[in-house]
């Protein structure tokens, strides 16, 4: 089991990039190694790196390998996020891909070449790195493809798929044999019209990732301390291992964090608990990486308000109540040596329609029959798995995944 965070730095926030100085750097992950995590998730802003299709720009490239090698010191492996894409509330594309140049970064072919040499040229540089863990392609890029988004590049869910291989093919060529793999937000889990599906997140790329965030209608619904808000991020690891065709496949809970007012401030620690006991009661998960290290400093103007205090640690690097459940888990954890949890034995079949495009996937989002029937069941302490309708009879497939007896959702009352 792994436990990281994903860095936020607290000086200039992801715009250190402009202004990098490896100190801070130093500050920042000698507190994020206190708390006693293995990794870190790190995001270089696209357009700085690659500012013209043409140019990836040496220094930054330098500057990413020094943050590596800096938190190889401190004992902290590190995956990278290559193509941001889209961060806290700010978009961050290059200006090669807008305005008069405005080109659909899932399909041009010239963008396309652009962004896998790229990631490309990202893997490749930290390829002898020992602490390199691998590429994420970039942080929720499926956002860039539908509503909400208010100019999406609108592809199909085929050339959804095309994109994300020539992404990982370009990751794999850069740093052969690494964990290379993609992360979408949950419309892929939610929205039967978007294009990046869950087949997509299921079976393509190393592992699965899913990121859990309850103001996506959970903790709205069902308020802070409701038993579905605490269980939603243990939902999206079992919810996702429906569509794997690997019963071993293991699912990286890469984003979870406490947003205000969804969740009290002075409930976080509370919901921090409560989040993690439930998503590593799941079978098959590779690790959990808590959305984010430090507070946004105040200083910096328009985010979302959320967005300023999700931090592990204050903006001035104090440990907070969220911080210190997480370092104690990690800990007991350890210490313990807790074994991998038992098989699910119970499943609720999930009928979304076909399985590669899943067109009635929003029975799966909040308030949808299935997602209201999971959380009926798993706050009885039934421990549900999640399988596909289409496979709720297969023997051989439930046998992999050690389920016993398959639920429909009429039978959850």
């Amino acid at each position: 089991m792994r436990f990281g965070v994903n860095y936020t730095p607290t000086r200039g926030w992801f715009h250190h990039w402009l202004d990098f100085d490896l100190d801070d750097i130093r500050a920042d992950l000698d507190s994020v190694a206190v708390l006693g995590l293995d990794h870190i998730r790190v995001f270089p802003l696209w357009p700085l790196f690659q500012p013209n299709r043409t140019l990836i720009r040496p220094r930054a490239v330098e500057q990413l390998v020094l943050l590596v090698d800096a938190a190889a010191e401190r004992g902290l492996d590190v995956n990278v996020d290559g193509l941001q894409g889209h961060l806290s509330g700010f978009d961050f594309i290059p200006s090669w891909t807008t305005t008069w140049h405005r080109r659909n970064i899932f399909t041009d072919p010239d963008v396309v070449e652009a962004q896998a040499a790229y990631l490309s040229a990202l893997a490749g540089a930290l390829a002898d790195r020992p602490n390199f863990l691998g590429m994420t392609v970039g942080n929720e890029v499926n956002q860039f493809a539908g509503r909400p988004h208010p100019d999406p590049d609108r592809i199909a869910p085929d050339e959804a798929g095309r994109w994300l291989r020539r992404m990982l093919d370009a990751c794999e060529r850069g740093a052969p044999g690494r964990a290379h793999l993609h992360a979408s937000y949950d419309a892929a889990f939610h929205d039967g019209t978007h294009p990046f599906t869950p087949a997509h997140s299921a079976r393509i790329g190393a592992m699965t990732a899913v990121h859990s965030w309850v103001f996506n209608g959970t903790a709205q619904r069902h308020g802070h301390a409701g038993a579905a808000t605490a269980l939603h991020a243990a939902y999206l690891v079992e919810l996702s291992k429906a569509w794997a065709e690997d019963a071993a496949r293991p699912v990286w809970l890469q984003e979870v964090g406490a947003p205000a007012p969804h969740v009290p401030p002075e409930r976080a620690a509370e919901f921090t608990e409560a989040t993690l006991e439930a998503a590593l009661d799941c079978p098959g998960v590779w690790g959990v990486t808590w959305w984010c290290s430090h507070d946004v400093d105040r200083s910096l103007a328009d985010f979302p308000e959320l967005e300023y205090g999700l931090g592990l640690f204050t903006n001035d690097r104090r440990i907070k109540p969220a911080g210190e459940v997480m370092s104690r888990l990690v800990r007991q954890w350890r210490e313990e040596g807790r074994a991998e949890p038992l098989p699910r034995r119970v499943a609720l079949a999930v009928d979304a329609g076909d399985a590669q495009d899943a067109p009635f996937r929003s029975v799966c989002a909040p308030g949808g029959a299935f997602f209201e029937a999971w959380m009926t069941l798993a706050s009885r302490g039934v421990r549900p798995a999640v399988v596909l309708a289409q496979l709720a009879g297969d023997a051989g497939h439930l046998a992999a995944r050690g389920i016993t007896d398959v639920l429909t959702v009429e039978q959850v009352s």
